[in-house]
């Protein structure tokens, strides 16, 4: 897997079902199942190095209303991370425009599946649990350069 191979893998979701999560991203995992472990591994990967990419401040203050900010307000860690995978279901492009102006941030939108595409697709070919735990950590605040 390289990195137009995963964003040949992510154009496969169907938003026509927008709605239906499941249906959305039926696709992709049908197709990730077909792969070699190794390449559903690699694709949890690149996915994992992107979500990381956009963990930055300047991103989280972007993120609509419960954007982080200095206060003591709310900020979701988990909505923000699910915000980040957003801007990766939407493909390369709007993923390079946001990554390199996080003004272009979505707004107060959501796609928490996309975490398990590869999961869903190992689990699927195998008949087995899932326990691959990618290098690059994804969660929120990981990105240590982009929270200085």
């Amino acid at each position: 897997m390289n990195d137009s191979d995963f964003w040949s893998t992510i154009a496969l979701l169907n938003w026509d079902r927008v709605g239906d999560d499941a249906a959305v991203v039926e696709p992709v995992v049908k197709h990730l199942a077909k792969l070699a472990n190794e390449e559903i591994f690699q694709f949890e990967e690149f996915m994992a190095r992107k979500l990381h990419l956009l963990d930055t401040e300047a991103h989280a203050r972007n993120a609509g209303e419960y954007a982080y900010d200095d206060s003591e307000e709310f900020f979701s860690v988990d909505a923000f991370l699910y915000a980040r995978c957003v801007v990766v279901a939407n493909g390369s492009a709007f993923f390079e425009a946001v990554l390199a102006d996080p003004s272009n941030f979505p707004q107060d939108m959501e796609f928490e599946a996309l975490l398990y595409l590869a999961q869903q697709a190992f689990e699927l070919k195998n008949n087995s649990q899932w326990d691959y735990v990618a290098p690059t950590n994804y969660e929120t605040f990981q990105n240590a350069d982009g929270w200085r």
